[in-house]
């Protein structure tokens, strides 16, 4: 006759498993995707902002006319641009 108490133990792991299996593994991958989604989302989003200040700082220097004509021109592309997207709006 076998031990019963090793089979016993045996159901209770493979039943531990199969909870574990459906329950925390996904869990973990959600969680590992979102931090890799953060993660992304900061480095284009600095990545944005360096590049929008390097477009600037270059305009800057290639414009004649001083630090005020790239204001004027990077106001007037966004001003224009929020009209735009203001009368398409619904």
């Amino acid at each position: 006759m076998p031990d019963w108490t090793d089979e016993v133990a045996d159901q209770i792991e493979h039943a531990v498993v199969r909870v574990r299996d459906k329950t925390v593994v996904p869990a973990e991958r959600l969680v590992a995707f979102i931090v890799a989604g953060m993660f992304i989302l900061f480095l284009v989003g600095a990545v944005g902002i360096l590049a929008a200040l390097g477009v600037f700082r270059l305009v800057d220097v290639y414009l004649p006319g001083g630090a005020w004509a790239t204001w004027l021109l990077f106001g007037g592309t966004f001003s224009a641009v929020g009209v735009l997207l203001l009368s398409r709006r619904s």
